[in-house]
Order: C-alpha cells, then structure tokens, then sequence
C-alpha cells in the first residue's frame, strides 16, 4: 500500500455528517438500499461502455452486486463489479457532494430533527447514508481503466477528515466495507439483510447476491459418509427491472421503492404513472412526481430529465431531450425499442424519434398531473401546486400545442377566497361569472397582501367581480404573453384603459363624466401644482375608498412588477411617467379642493401622488422629503 495521504471534507460534508451522526434516518436500513442502488449505478454505466468497447468487461461479463457480513469482524461489506473509481475520482466523489443548491439546504435546516430528516431526504445522501450505521468505513475501488496495482483505498470514520493511499486490486469494480457499530450487529444476520434486499432492491436490474451455506445430501441412505458444507454466492431479489412489469403486477410499495432508486429520494412520491406502447412506436414510461421540489429546481446549469433505457440498457442520465423544461421535476424512466444502443446526447437532438417520445411523455405527464388535480384527496393537488405550480406556468409560454390541458391545471387565489391558498382554477373563475362579464381580471404584485389590499381592485370589489391574485415572478412574465382562455380574455385590473364592458352600466359611466366635469379646474390645479411629475390628472372610475392611484403611461406592458423585476436585474429603464387618477367624492381630496394657499395646497397635491405610489409599491425618490411633508401637514 503507498503512502497515506489526509484530507479534508468539503465544508457540506462535515455538516452533514454531523447531522447524520445523530441518526437523522428514521429508517436505518436505507444505507442497504442506497449502496445497492450506487453500485446499481455504476454497473448500468459500465454496460454501456461496453456496448461500444467489449473489451472492457475482460474476463469478467456478467455483472452483480455482492453483500457479505463478517460476525468476528463486525463488518458489512457491499460489492460490484461495475465503473470502479480512479484515485481522483475517489477524493471528488466520496469527499464532496458535487450537487448545486447545498447551501440552500443548509440554509432550510431547523434543528428539529424529524423536519431535517425530511430535507436530507430530499436532498439525497447516497453513499454518505453508510455513517448512520457505521464508526468507519473503507472504500477500495479499481477503474476499468486501471491495472490491479492501481486501485484506491479510502478511509473514513465520519468526523471531517479521510485517508487516501494506493493499493491492489485483483478485479474491477467498487468494494465498500461497513465497521459497524456495536448497537448495528442486526445488519450482519442473514435474515434482516435479505429482508432488506427484498424490500428495497428487489426491482435493481442487477442480480444482488448473498453467500449461502449448501448441506449436500446423499441419495444413499446406507451412506454414511457426510460430505462437508460450503458457501455459494446465491441470488436474493428479483433482478428483473420493475418498468418492464405488467403494472397490475407491482405493489404501491414497489413502485415507490423504485421511485428512490431512480431519484435518490428519501421520500415516497407523490404519485406516478406506468405506460407500456406498441405499435409504430414501442417504448415504456414509468415517471413520478415527487413530494418535494428539489432544491436546484431553478439552476439553469442543472440538468433533469428522465433516465433512458434502450432495450433494457442504461443508456444516460438526465436525458433533458424527452421532457419540456417546464416539466422538469418529473422523475422516471424511459426504455425505446426504438433509439440505437449507441444513441449520444448530440444524435438525440435532432432525431425524430426522440421527437415523438418527447411528445408522448409531455402528454402522459399532463394527464397525471390532470388525474392529481381530480383526486379526491385535495390536499395532493394542494402539496403538487405549492411544490410546482411556478414552474408548470412557464409551459404557457414555452408549449403553446399543450396550452389548455395546462391553463386547466394552473391554481390561482382570489378576491372570492380569504386568505392565500391558490385553489381557484380558471374553468372555477368562469363558472361564477355574472352574465355580463366577458373578460378575466387579473392582478399582479409583489406579495399576496399587497395584491389583495390594491385599490385597483376596488370598483370590481363593489360589483362584486372576482380578481385573480398574483404574485409570483413567473407570473408577470407568463400574463405578459397569454391573452386568452376559452375566449375570455385576460385583463391587468392595473392598466390604463381598464375595460369592464358590460359591466359599466350607463349611468356610472355618466357619473364619471359629470364628475369630470365638475372636477375640471381641480384637475386642472394639481396638474399645475404637480407639473412634470404627472403627464396627466383625471377622474378614476376604478376607486371607492382611496383618494388616488396612478397609471403608467406608454408600454401597457411594462408594469409596476414587471418594471421592479427587470430593475432588479440590472437593466436601465426610461423616466416613468404616471397618469394620476383621484378620487373626488374622498375626504382627503375634499379636504385638498378646498384649500386656499397655493403652497399647502402644493403639498397636499405631491402627498396624493406619493401615496398613490406607495399603493403601487412604487418606489419613492426621496422617502426623507415625503416624511417631512406629511409632518407639516400633520401639525399645520
């Protein structure tokens, strides 16, 4: 063995360590299941390979998983004869989590234990979920691109550092080796560990194997010679892939067990669905939602996708080319009968095979979600939307030929409901509305509550006209490029020629007019007082309790959300300038019309303005001067 050499943990790692140092599992057994599924992993790679350059399996063709308990020892040890590792890839990938978002799940971390336990699983601890039974744990690997004397030892006992020499190795592959603690000894009987296998890898299309002690027997009863016992490496689950299964043939526990395989998951998903075509095309799709969204769900470096078989070969992960982006966090399987064994990302592309199963899988997907949202437990829809709702909603910009199954799908809140759940669909929206009413009205903001308390949606409030709420990022965006639904079209209760239709009876709208007329010199006087502040001040038909509001002139487009979220990218946008709407029948305005000095009247103008900016979560341009004004006002 060559010489020893001492590293260090990535900072996340050490962290969580520590955490599962305190048995955050609540089920010990998973560390079983997930080295199986790693060594699974690394098997399913190597078939690949091999596929292009057979020579790589040697003298060594036909792949399994070994798991083996030494008693005297107090060691489990779990084998494969897949990838295997370099000494390299040995310090990166057992000495960092190479996954983006781990300090997002740092930052979530509560200290309660069994809330933590729940984001490690989602986050996915693989190799590092050995420590929760074990004080040390030796991994000795040889890359198929290695000779014997060219393999890595790596050692560890969990507290922030690891060892790292040379060794030999006479076969390919990856050996993990447990010290088990003395309160984990169940893991070295024969029992609880087939039991285990069974119950959690019994889907792995590998076969997993356990020594098994064989007592011949002799067909001559005079014999009286005993021939002595021996071991034999025995297979112990199923080995066939789940996928390829007839689903009436899988158990709901089988189908999440694989769900963790396949997503590295802690968690049991949400809920799945198992297609099997034939015809012109032949293909299988086993694909799941899960509880959770994964904490890199908006990194645009990180890829998703299904994982894709051809003809039962693993063939890569993340295959993004089969799933629409908007679609990201569904997790699963694909097996074409129809792709070449030697399919690259780069053929996938532009194949049009791939093309057809895009689609497909797009439609599948939809309609278990569809089938999610029409469940009588609502309270999966609910978890499904606050999970993923953000994300379903960029496929109204990005899959126009599925548009309406997803308009179906989208839940918004509204002035009908208390509080913020998002639980009204569009078709709940159109059932409820008055004859009259032709359009949806919608609006925009920074928070739940500063939609909700908008004087923009006053007048509808009145006529008892139902708003759709929204405050999402995704949501200027998406309502930037959506006009209609069913022939409704979509209004901004916020823009400037706020239609209402049928909805403005005649005699409010001449009302209006009447006041306007009434109004003329005062509009007309803090118009004046404001100058270039406002490009206009007119009479508001949208407001009943709040003195004003102001509306951006010029690109309809560009709202007060939209304009604060390309602000906040860095982008420099034209001087806004605001149409001032009043409201002459409030108090203050009353109060403002009958002032006489031209200078407090001024400050009673500008206040006005800034509060109706404030109201829109406008930004103030000097919040020092607009506290000094409402002080004098306050003590003259």
């Amino acid at each position: 063995m060559s010489e020893v050499e001492k590293h260090g943990f990535q900072t996340e790692v050490k962290q969580l360590l520590g955490l599962l140092a305190n048995s955050l599992y609540s089920n010990k057994e998973v560390f079983l299941r997930e080295l199986i599924s790693n060594a699974s992993d690394a098997i399913d790679k190597l078939r690949f390979i091999s596929l292009e350059k057979p020579e790589v399996l040697g003298d060594d063709p036909e792949f399994r998983i070994r798991v083996s308990a030494d008693k005297d020892k107090k060691t489990l040890t779990i084998s494969d004869n897949g990838l295997g590792m370099t000494r390299q890839e040995a310090i990166d990938h057992l000495g960092t989590i190479a996954k983006s978002g781990t300090a997002e799940f740092f930052k979530n971390l509560t200290g309660d234990k069994s809330k933590d336990s729940q984001l490690i699983g989602q986050f996915g601890v693989g190799f590092y979920s050995a420590f929760v039974v074990a004080d040390k744990v030796t991994v000795i690997s040889r890359s198929y691109k290695s000779n014997a004397n060219e393999a890595v030892c790596w050692v560890s006992d969990g507290s922030g550092e690891f060892e790292v020499s040379q060794t030999t190795k006479a076969d390919r592959g990856t050996e993990i080796i447990l010290s088990l603690r003395d309160d984990e000894s169940e893991f070295l009987e024969d029992w609880t560990l087939r039991s285990n296998i069974s119950k959690y890898s019994d889907h792995i299309s590998v076969p997993v194997q356990m020594l098994e002690t064989v007592k011949p027997e002799s067909d001559d009863k005079d014999d009286k010679k005993e021939e002595a016992e021996y071991t034999e490496w025995k297979q112990v689950n199923d080995a066939k892939a789940l996928w390829t299964k007839n689903p009436k043939d899988v158990t709901d526990d089988e189908y999440k067990e694989f769900y963790k395989h396949v997503s590295h998951d802690y968690q049991d998903p949400l809920t799945w669905t198992h297609n099997r075509v034939e015809g012109s095309q032949e293909y299988i799709s086993l694909m799941y939602i899960p509880q959770r969204a994964p904490f890199d769900m908006f990194n645009r470096e990180q890829k998703h996708g299904l994982k894709l078989y051809v003809q039962r070969v693993f063939i890569m992960d993340d295959a993004d080319q089969f799933m629409p982006g908007y679609l990201r966090f569904v997790k699963g399987v694909l097996d074409s009968n129809d792709l070449p064994l030697n399919v690259s990302r780069e053929i996938l592309q532009s194949n049009k095979i791939s093309a057809q199963l895009k689609k497909a899988c797009t439609k599948k997907a939809l309609q278990m979600i569809a089938k999610l949202a029409k469940d009588e437990d609502k309270t999966k829809y609910e978890t499904f939307w606050t999970q993923f709702g953000s994300v379903l909603k960029e496929g109204l910009v990005e899959d126009w030929e599925n548009r309406d199954e997803i308009f179906s799908l989208l839940r918004f809140a509204s002035t009908a409901n208390s509080g913020s759940e998002q639980n009204v669909s569009l078709d709940d929206y159109i059932s409820r509305m008055p004859e009259k009413q032709k359009n949806i009205y919608f609006i925009t903001a920074e928070s739940y509550q500063a939609a909700a308390a908008s004087p923009y949606l006053e007048t509808l409030k009145k006529k008892g006209i139902e708003v759709l709420l929204m405050w999402e990022r995704v949501d200027e965006w998406v309502m930037n490029q959506v006009t209609e639904y069913k022939d409704k079209k979509f209004i901004n209760v916020c823009s400037a020629d706020l239609d209402l239709g049928d909805l403005e009876d005649k005699a409010e709208k001449e009302e209006q007019e009447a006041k306007a007329t009434e109004n003329k010199d005062l509009l007309e006087r803090i118009k004046n007082a404001l100058g270039e502040n406002v490009s206009e001040v007119k009479v508001s038909g949208r407001l009943v309790d709040t003195p004003s509001c102001v509306i951006s002139e010029g690109n309809a487009m560009l709202t007060a959300q939209m304009r604060r979220l390309l602000e906040a990218s860095g982008q420099k946008l034209p001087e806004e300038k605001f149409v001032l709407e009043i409201n002459p029948d409030h108090a203050i305005i009353k109060k403002m019309s009958a002032e006489t000095d031209e200078a407090k009247f001024k400050n009673w103008a500008e206040l006005v303005l800034d509060q109706a900016l404030l109201a829109d979560q406008r930004g103030l341009k000097d919040p020092v001067a607009y506290v000094k004004l409402v002080n004098s006002l306050l003590l003259a």
